[in-house]
């Protein structure tokens, strides 16, 4: 199995894990840091719909709570028939602590995958500089 194959299973498999009574909408996060570290993420939902989390903002802060700040790859898993998108506050997350240039990986049913990157994703990020 190579690397990507198994960030790919760790997605996947988090969909399981997804904590989704009210949507029943499960998403999956792999978040790979530079030295090769996984962290999963999954959506935990709430009855106060406005504190939902994303799998993916869930695996970025289970990531920089842990002291990581150097991140190489993201997949993110969906049981949808095209690949998954993030929503705008995931986006605006990934461009915090993200490259512009990391390779994100969107996944759906069946494996159909589209490779982007995060810059692509949100092209106009708000970051630091802008402050």
């Amino acid at each position: 199995m190579t690397a990507k194959q198994e960030w790919l299973a760790i997605a996947d498999n988090a969909l399981t894990k997804a904590y989704v009574p009210y949507s029943h909408f499960p998403v999956g996060a792999c978040l790979v840091t530079k030295e090769g570290k996984t962290y999963q993420g999954v959506n935990i939902e709430n009855a106060s719909y406005g504190l939902t989390n994303c799998a993916e903002r869930t695996a970025i802060f289970k990531a920089v709570s842990e002291g990581e700040r150097e991140f190489h790859h993201l997949v993110i898993a969906g049981n949808t028939p095209d690949p998954i998108s993030p929503c705008g506050a995931c986006r605006q997350v990934m461009a915090e602590f993200c490259a512009p240039e990391m390779p994100v990986t969107l996944v759906g049913e069946h494996g159909v995958t589209k490779e982007t990157t995060v810059g692509e994703l949100l092209p106009y990020a708000f970051t630091e500089k802008d402050l």
